[in-house]
């Protein structure tokens, strides 16, 4: 049985499209659709799997889903308005797959100067990308890098003495 605590929201059911079981997914930008294989659906109080049989992107943030056995409007219509949950392990695994643009807008926390600010841009101008966080710029590198929490949007990382005094 699934549990709450497996799961990560990454968006919401809308309204049915067309007669053929498609629905509106509305997700957040940082959301890649392309690395689920199923949604999870609360249903009755139970988190139930959907497979996802195929979709097409509306917007940067809207698609339009088939999910295996919903075949017809009145019974996409059933799933209208669900919050949309994905299995956590999802994403780690997915993590590997990340751009550096998916980490615009999380907050950076140093292990010893604790939080440093928001990732506001990617600064692509040299050979080794660098986020830029107000004032400061961060190597973007797997190397820093400590953690990632997905939920809270924060990216942990550990820099070298002296790099934050430069």
């Amino acid at each position: 049985m699934i549990q709450r605590s497996e799961l990560v929201l990454v968006g919401k059911t809308g309204k049915t499209h067309g007669i053929k079981g498609e629905l509106i997914f509305e997700f957040s930008e940082d959301f890649n659709i392309e690395v689920c294989e199923y949604f999870v659906l609360e249903i009755e109080a139970i988190f139930v799997p959907f497979f996802i049989y195929s979709y097409r992107f509306k917007s940067d943030t809207t698609a339009l889903i088939l999910l295996e056995g919903i075949t017809d409007e009145p019974r996409a219509r059933e799933l209208s308005g669900k919050l949309v949950y994905v299995k956590r392990e999802m994403l780690v695994q997915a993590a590997e797959n990340l751009t550096l643009s998916y980490f615009l807008g999380f907050r950076v926390h140093e292990e010893s100067h604790g939080v440093l600010g928001v990732i506001d841009e990617l600064d692509e101008s040299t050979a080794n990308v660098l986020f830029v966080v107000g004032e400061r710029l961060i190597p973007a590198s797997d190397a820093y890098i400590t953690e990632i929490d997905h939920d809270k949007r924060i990216l942990y990382v550990s820099l070298p003495e002296g790099l934050l005094d430069l």
